[in-house]
């Protein structure tokens, strides 16, 4: 039966013969006066017992007055409904990851959102449908952390009512996110400043960046090197760990460094001071890698770890690499007379104020580099134990 139609089979059914050849089985009927067809399935998947079957369930639904149409489209609501409630929580955080990840400016993000939701949430959330995430399920994950460690506990919560936002937006569950925190968890749950004190990381005094100096260049390690270079660049830790020697110009005495390894996500030119060009050339003439601070693995840069041990060590006081930071910060601040926005750029921070940002217009890349040479000059003072106030030019 290859000649297109429609060819009746009795009791509302009904095969359907297309122009290109398929076949179709039809339920046909009439409701309020109009004529309706309802699909029952192929005639190569079905059977014509089958489609029978088929017609007579639908004849019966029109018998108590419902409209088969209506009812498939129902059940097939109800079965979409059902679907979605059976998506958890995890597969929701997955489907956010995948769809947010591309607007991160670096990996490392994907796996902090990770690493929180798989020690912090995935054991009590994970495997929950998400249409059943509800207060008292998020205040079991964030009230343990709150007191202890507020400011993680803050990033679970945030990330908690992303997830959470992004499965209401996919209709796998409705209603208010119970996670957020304006007029909600902020009713149960203290601010952060009344839980804990905010810790900064610990800085060294300007007044002993000589002396530091001077007993980092008594250790002959890559590790003291890359402190040295940090300290007289200011640099963050993974920016100066993780450079490279494509990155430095020693004939244009600049280190750039790409927009994927900045946190601003754009491109930083360090203006290098003397000081910081012979250290570099003293690596040099040792270079063994494509990174200028080499790690014991081959190929690899140097790690994290052993950095924060020589910088204890050199200062004698609990310091933080990152703390280097803060004292080229106050240093700048209360002994040159460098604008504020010119000191910020050397720390490659963003200039919030619009104002600042139009007068600044470029990267001051000259002034930057008297500032650094001045800085590395007030390093490498020996002994003097003199504080010099420098003038900004």
């Amino acid at each position: 039966m290859k000649r297109p139609g429609m060819y009746a089979d009795g009791g509302g059914l009904y095969l359907r013969v297309a122009e290109g050849g398929s076949k179709q089985w039809i339920y046909r009927y009439v409701t309020n006066g109009r004529c309706r067809d309802m699909g029952i399935g192929p005639c190569h998947v079905l059977t014509l017992a089958e489609a029978r079957e088929r017609a007579r369930t639908a004849s019966k639904l029109r018998l108590d007055n419902i409209d088969p149409i209506a009812y498939k489209r129902q059940q097939r609501s109800a079965a979409i409904v059902a679907a979605a409630k059976a998506m958890s929580f995890r597969q929701c955080a997955e489907g956010f990851i995948k769809d947010n990840e591309a607007e991160w400016t670096h990996p490392k993000h994907r796996q902090a959102w990770e690493t929180t939701l798989t020690k912090y949430v995935y054991p009590k959330l994970g495997e929950l449908p998400v249409a059943v995430i509800d207060t008292p399920l998020v205040l079991d994950v964030i009230k343990p952390l709150w007191a202890r460690i507020p400011e993680t506990a803050s990033r679970v919560r945030g990330r908690i009512e992303a997830i959470v936002g992004w499965a209401t937006v996919h209709h796998y569950r409705t209603g208010d996110n119970p996670a957020r925190w304006q007029n909600h968890l902020e009713q149960v749950l203290p601010a952060r400043t009344k839980v804990a004190k905010i810790e900064h990381h610990a800085a060294l005094p300007y007044a002993q960046a000589a002396e530091f100096m001077g007993k980092l260049r008594q250790d002959t390690s890559v590790m003291a090197r890359c402190l040295e270079f940090i300290t007289l660049t200011a640099a963050r830790l993974g920016e100066a760990v993780n450079a490279t020697w494509k990155e430095i110009d020693l004939e244009a005495r600049t280190w750039t460094i790409p927009a994927d390894r900045m946190k601003a996500g754009r491109e930083h030119k360090v203006p290098l001071s003397a000081a910081a060009i012979a250290l570099l050339r003293d690596m040099a003439a040792i270079r063994h890698s494509n990174y200028v601070f080499p790690g014991y693995k081959h190929g690899r840069p140097l790690g994290h770890n052993g950095l924060w041990t020589v910088a204890k060590r050199a200062a004698g006081a609990d310091v933080t690499v990152h703390g280097l930071r803060s004292t080229f910060r106050d240093w700048a601040a209360e002994q040159t007379s460098y604008p504020n926005h010119v000191v910020e750029m050397a720390l490659a921070h963003a200039i919030p104020s619009a104002v600042e940002a139009a007068y600044r217009r470029g990267d001051l890349f000259d002034k930057r580099a008297r500032l650094m040479q001045q800085w590395a000059d007030y390093c490498g003072k020996q002994g003097t134990g003199k504080v010099v106030a420098l003038r900004g030019a």
